[in-house]
């Protein structure tokens, strides 16, 4: 399951984002005093494919990928905790997946004007220095123990002093594909590293994403009107119809942060059909049929034979697995395939 952490500044929205996108009610503040608190909420992926393919073969179980939703909902007031009140809410989303970064862009009555870029640079910077604290004590472990004599990964210091050198000039990981990929650095869960997609929270008429200069080309940004689609959200099915018409909302809240997201942390889906059940499983881009197989199960790995692969697009095509068969357009793939978005498989293994 992929896991997102909703971060942001106070008062951006991210509260009414996580109602819109879980359909949760709405949370007192009696209910969220505890420092430790979270919410987290798990929804479907939509898919129109996973949609089709249970139509066709009408399994007893659909089963859908699903993205389990984390808020952090630190309600700090005393001055005591104020400074330290960003740093428990970053480590609770430590071991999320990726990140979705509110940023308020509405301006309520009596109120200054948003400051949207000055927001995003703000927790950005939070994220770099939290990051680079982790990166010293980890570097002066292992300088530690290389003075008493123990073997250390001289990998792994290399690594962490160039992390060292990009942090300390103010910029984020996730620029540096070699880092946010060697497996040495995984269990570090920089957050400056994690995918990320940015929400602007705009006011219900405002269609347009705000100017910003400092977002790079790998973060995806996306507008959303979190009142009117928290408010939609909550409406029945043809009501929320007419609304989303209305306001030039071509698809739900979900729809489109769940595909920016997955777009965002380089994931795409493939689907199986077995017996009695259709399913999809969301799996890294890039990662290889014997990867994809230990991603079902482990048995699936170690017996591995063959991977019988039919694109989706050609199973709609040729109406069938049978016909696309017949065209040649089912294949026998092996260990090395590479995994593509919409490929339905079957995994012929033996244990």
């Amino acid at each position: 399951m992929i896991k997102l952490g909703i971060i942001g500044l106070p008062q951006s929205g991210k509260l009414t984002i996580f109602r819109a996108l879980t359909g949760t009610r709405a949370i007192t503040d009696q209910e969220r005093v505890k420092k430790s608190d979270q919410l987290i909420g798990t929804v479907n992926v939509p898919d129109e494919r996973v949609d089709h393919l249970s139509k066709i073969f009408k399994p007893k179980k659909t089963i859908y990928s699903q993205v389990e939703y984390l808020l952090p909902t630190t309600i700090v007031d005393s001055d005591h905790f104020k400074g330290e009140k960003e740093n428990l809410v970053l480590n609770t989303v430590r071991i999320c997946d990726g990140l979705l970064h509110v940023l308020k862009n509405f301006q309520l009555f009596g109120e200054s004007p948003p400051t949207p870029e000055k927001d995003f640079l703000k927790l950005e910077a939070d994220m770099i220095l939290s990051d680079l604290m982790v990166v010293e004590k980890r570097i002066e472990k292992i300088n530690s123990d290389e003075k008493k004599g123990k073997e250390v990964s001289s990998d792994e210091l290399a690594l962490l002093k160039k992390c060292r050198g990009i942090l300390s000039d103010n910029k984020p990981l996730r620029d540096n594909a070699e880092i946010t990929t060697t497996p040495l650095l995984k269990g570090f869960t920089f957050l400056s590293a994690k995918p990320m997609l940015v929400i602007f929270n705009n006011s219900d008429e405002h269609e347009e994403p705000p100017k910003m200069s400092c977002l790079s080309e790998n973060i995806e940004a996306i507008v959303v009107r979190g009142k009117l689609e928290m408010e939609i959200a909550e409406m029945e099915p043809e009501e929320a119809k007419e609304f989303l018409s209305a306001f030039h909302v071509e698809k739900s809240l979900i729809e489109r942060v769940i595909q920016s997201s997955l777009s965002a942390s380089n994931l795409i889906s493939f689907f199986t059909v077995e017996g009695n059940e259709v399913r999809s499983w969301t799996i890294t881009k890039g990662a290889s049929a014997l990867e994809a197989a230990d991603h079902i199960h482990s048995d699936m790995k170690m017996g591995f034979i063959r991977a019988e692969v039919l694109p989706h697009k050609d199973f709609v095509r040729y109406g069938g697995v049978s016909e696309a068969r017949k065209d040649g357009h089912l294949r026998l793939e092996g260990k090395e395939y590479i995994i593509q978005d919409g490929d339905i498989i079957k995994f012929r293994f033996n244990v």
